[in-house]
């Protein structure tokens, strides 16, 4: 059995108008606006658990590959999950952190750096960055006076080759990282998994390593699931009247995983503790299995 297939659990976790053409170089994707390396308020779970409740706590990272076929489901053309979180950033219903700490949130202009792919990059004359910000400002005046009016929001411009750098797709991005709790609550004596954040990544075929596009809150992922039921599915292939709100499918773990790392003094992750891919596989599945027979163990018959 693979990693993967021994990743994936059942237990429900604890938690028109058309766009303006563009007269100027510029990208299109640009965060909601807030202040610069500004901490998440409050707790990203959607459904927290008191610490007098706790008699177990770790802290689990983990990979879901969206190339894996059990994670196809939330992969699917035009609703891929990865293409619903970037939308929700143009939109601006999404903010942006720098990693799944969520202490600090990313300026428009590092999201716009992390979002073009390795070799794209285009310098920016001056002329091109007054026109830019003279368009996202006039944007911005019409989005605030239909606000006040009650009428729908535009999105910013598309992009296209002329205008600019080549962006990633939400087909490039393959993985999402997964920051949990994995608590055993003992009033109600069961086990919980308590996300905290999904963070986006996309391999680099420069550095051969994976490159962080933006780490978002929980909480707010499924308030974009929820707000967006149509596009935000879980496609099911046997039933097609019957898709899941991706909201559901991550509550009832609807997807294939592996351990990346689990909570330590040092903070590494078990590739680093173990030294090589091969040893972080097998690390992967004891951590996995400790859980659940630290579960099992709580019991007596």
């Amino acid at each position: 059995m693979s990693v993967q297939a021994l990743g994936q659990t059942r237990t429900p976790a604890a938690g028109g108008t058309q766009p303006r053409q563009a007269t100027a170089t510029q990208t299109t994707t640009t965060p909601p606006a807030a202040p610069a390396n500004t901490a998440y308020s409050g707790t990203p779970s959607v459904r927290p658990i008191p610490e007098s409740d706790m008699m177990y706590r770790r802290t689990v990272w983990r990979v879901i590959d969206l190339r894996e076929k059990q994670n196809r489901p939330m992969y699917s053309v035009n609703h891929e999950v990865t293409k619903i979180i970037l939308d929700a950033v143009k939109r601006g219903e999404l903010t942006v952190y720098k990693d799944d700490s969520l202490n600090k949130t990313m300026t428009p202009e590092e999201y716009r750096k992390v979002l073009v792919k390795p070799g794209e990059e285009m310098e920016e004359t001056e002329e091109d960055r007054q026109a830019r910000l003279e368009a996202e400002k006039q944007l911005a005046q019409i989005n605030a006076a239909r606000r006040r009016q009650g009428g729908a929001v535009e999105a910013a411009p598309v992009a296209t080759a002329a205008m600019g750098p080549i962006e990633y797709s939400p087909r490039d991005i393959k993985k999402l990282e997964l920051k949990e709790d994995v608590i055993f609550d003992k009033k109600r004596s069961r086990m919980y998994y308590d996300i905290h954040a999904i963070t986006l990544k996309v391999p680099n075929a420069v550095t051969g390593f994976d490159d962080v596009i933006g780490a978002f809150a929980y909480k707010d992922l499924v308030k974009v699931f929820r707000n967006h039921p149509k596009e935000a599915i879980w496609y099911n292939p046997q039933n097609n009247a019957n898709h899941l709100n991706l909201a559901d499918a991550f509550d009832l773990r609807m997807f294939g995983n592996y351990i990346k790392k689990v909570s330590n003094p040092n903070d590494d992750d078990l590739k680093t503790i173990h030294g090589g891919s091969e040893q972080a596989i097998l690390a992967a599945q004891r951590a996995l299995e400790e859980m659940i027979e630290f579960e099992y163990s709580l019991w007596s018959y």
